[in-house]
């Protein structure tokens, strides 16, 4: 059952996302923190780094149920939630640097793992009682110190730099994000594990607050500010709430996005060829990005492709598997 304390946090998620959004937009474009539309034909210069204000929503929304809980004496789980904040703010700043030192140039890929590595550190800390973890067709399986130590920080570090793959769409990584921390904070709520389901779900509203700008045709980009920090969200979400598998069955599309840019050697960009009439087309006779399988698939059996139905189509994918972990 909902209860006040816990709509409060998620209204302000959306609110302050939505107030703070436009003002970001209007400093982007002052300072120049400016990135091209790349699948439009005019590559329009469009304001950069809406994670920003997409972490101000989440933080504020989040700092707020835990405001309720102390002055209600309910502090249980404070020691989790806020090595959750800790891990995913450093996620968001590992993002920030990578976006301000600007696309094509960015922090090397060895120094998104490593410091990756670093932004797990607050939940290895609270996680150290723990030595299990579930796993899809396995059911709880003991690891020790292996879980914490090892599978804790590259379960991080993975989802964090994993959620930046299927990106570049307006709109796409904000309705995968709203989709998977939902389903997970439904979870939550199934489990009665409150605090975790509130953080997945103020992450979520937030990100669908920052949608209505980042929608077709998108006024503002996340960034890897926003990527790394959903990313982040929801390894640190799944963790725990001790729901390792679901985080994995939500997360299919990014393995399948993993073994499809394999192909090139993660040489070649996701984006479509964009033609004057606004419709996209597969820029190469192979398939080098899973966005292309969607627009190939999609021009079989619809016709002309836009940029809409490319975020659109993932979306109901991510909805398909949120509606099996759900149900099964």
């Amino acid at each position: 059952m909902l209860k006040v304390t816990t709509v409060i946090p998620l209204a302000i998620s959306i609110a302050v996302t939505l107030l703070a959004t436009p003002k970001w937009i209007k400093i982007a474009e002052r300072c120049r923190l400016l990135g091209l539309d790349m699948n439009k034909i005019s590559r329009p210069e469009i304001a950069e780094i809406g994670g920003v204000p997409t972490l101000m929503g989440f933080l504020a929304g989040v700092f707020t149920y835990l405001l309720f809980n102390s002055i209600l004496n309910r502090n249980s789980s404070v020691e989790h939630i806020m090595a959750l904040l800790l891990t995913v703010s450093l996620a968001g700043a590992i993002g920030l640097v990578d976006d301000m030192i600007g696309w094509k140039v960015g922090l090397r890929q060895v120094w998104k793992i490593w410091l990756g590595l670093f932004a797990s550190l607050p939940l290895v800390v609270v996680s150290m009682g723990r030595s299990t973890m579930t796993v899809p067709f396995l059911g709880s399986v003991k690891l020790g110190l292996f879980y914490p130590l090892i599978l804790i920080p590259l379960g991080i570090t993975g989802a964090a730099n994993g959620f930046n793959m299927l990106a570049g769409y307006n709109g796409l990584e904000a309705k995968m994000g709203t989709v998977i921390l939902t389903v997970l904070g439904i979870v939550c709520w199934r489990n009665e594990d409150i605090p975790v389901a509130v953080v997945s779900l103020s992450m979520a509203f937030a990100l669908s607050g920052f949608l209505l700008y980042n929608r077709y045709p998108a006024r503002v980009f996340p960034g890897n500010t926003l990527t790394y920090s959903v990313g982040a969200s929801i390894g640190s979400v799944a963790i725990l709430a001790k729901a390792e598998a679901t985080a994995l069955i939500l997360f299919l599309p990014y393995f399948v996005q993993l073994c499809v840019k394999a192909r090139s050697g993660f040489r070649i960009e996701s984006f479509a060829q964009p033609k004057e009439d606004g419709t996209l087309e597969v820029p190469y006779q192979r398939y080098y990005a899973l966005e292309h399988v969607a627009i190939g698939l999609m021009k079989k059996f619809k016709g002309d492709v836009r940029e809409p139905n490319v975020s659109t189509f993932f979306m109901a994918v991510e909805c398909l598997l949120g509606a099996f972990v759900l149900l099964v």
